[in-house]
């Protein structure tokens, strides 16, 4: 059975842009200091640079830790998200254990290459400290609509993190990123959605920030609306991760309140919704702070 009439959603693009612009409408007025807070919690701080070192990778996580001092009413952010080799960098400089260790594995960001590498290094990333596993969806499979590759390739990697988590005695969250900027049209960006959550992700997500195109609000309204629909039909609730190119605090808002409409208040927290960011972190300070802070 196609997964779109499975689990019973079959956007469109008329319907889309119609509930976007009933949700834009709301926004004027709710940038309060608590919600901007709130939305600072969930960033997933990004540094994916081809010339990250060890050194810059410090700096940015002593800037996280520095919060707390510098400004003790804030919240600290949910991760620092990094390549898979600067996990043990992340691990072992960071405050709390609160502050969670992204990486991205599977050969970001194209994922082009043998499942066998992806695997290995997937369980590598989580070998080194990883709390937080953020792998790419097979495009060259699911593009020549070939579904059953894409979905054993996300069930492998699932099982390649969790094999090495129960080593360590814990849990390990996956997040798949489907790249929707690529895959342009509501219904395929659906069908990911579903295939991705089928195959055991915990979180989807819009984008590896690499492309021309990344997250948009269509492509986050389709996937929070799959959410939905596939908590609906099984009792999981799947997390959803806006990614690539949010960079002030009017684009968080935008997608805090895309989320909160679809999915709920009782999705909105770290467990279930984050942003994928690297200039976010200063827009929403000095919007809460109603100056210029370059504090990241």
């Amino acid at each position: 059975m196609d997964l779109l009439q499975k689990y019973g959603y079959a956007p469109s693009g008329e319907d889309v842009a119609e509930r976007l612009q009933a949700i834009a409408a709301n926004l004027d007025g709710l940038a309060s200091p608590e919600l901007l807070k709130r939305c600072f919690s969930l960033m997933d701080l990004t540094t994916l640079k081809s010339d990250d070192t060890e050194e810059s990778v410090c700096r940015l996580v002593d800037k996280a830790n520095r919060l707390a001092e510098e400004y003790p009413d804030y919240p600290l952010p949910a991760s620092i998200c990094v390549y898979p080799n600067f996990a043990s960098v992340v691990r072992e400089r960071r405050c709390s254990p609160e502050l969670h260790v992204t990486t991205v594995a599977g050969c970001f960001p194209s994922s082009q290459s043998f499942l066998e590498v992806k695997v290995q290094e997937c369980g590598l990333a989580v070998r080194q400290g990883a709390d937080e596993v953020d792998i790419v969806l097979a495009l060259n499979a699911f593009l020549a609509e070939d579904y059953d590759t894409a979905s054993r390739e996300i069930v492998a990697m699932r099982q390649a993190v969790d094999a090495e988590a129960a080593r360590q005695g814990r849990k390990v969250v996956l997040k798949v990123i489907l790249e929707t900027g690529l895959l342009v049209s509501p219904e395929r960006i659906a069908r990911a959605s579903l295939l991705a959550m089928e195959a055991g992700a915990d979180f989807i997500k819009t984008s590896t920030g690499k492309v021309e195109v990344n997250a948009t609000p269509a492509a986050a309204y389709v996937m929070c609306r799959c959410i939905k629909a596939f908590y609906e039909k099984t009792g999981v609730k799947v997390g959803f991760k806006a990614a690539g190119g949010i960079s002030n605090a009017q684009d968080a808002l935008t997608y805090y309140y895309i989320g909160a409409t679809v999915l709920g208040p009782e999705w909105m927290d770290k467990d279930h919704f984050r942003f994928g960011v690297s200039r976010l972190g200063n827009s929403l300070m000095s919007a809460i702070e109603q100056k210029t802070v370059k504090f990241f």
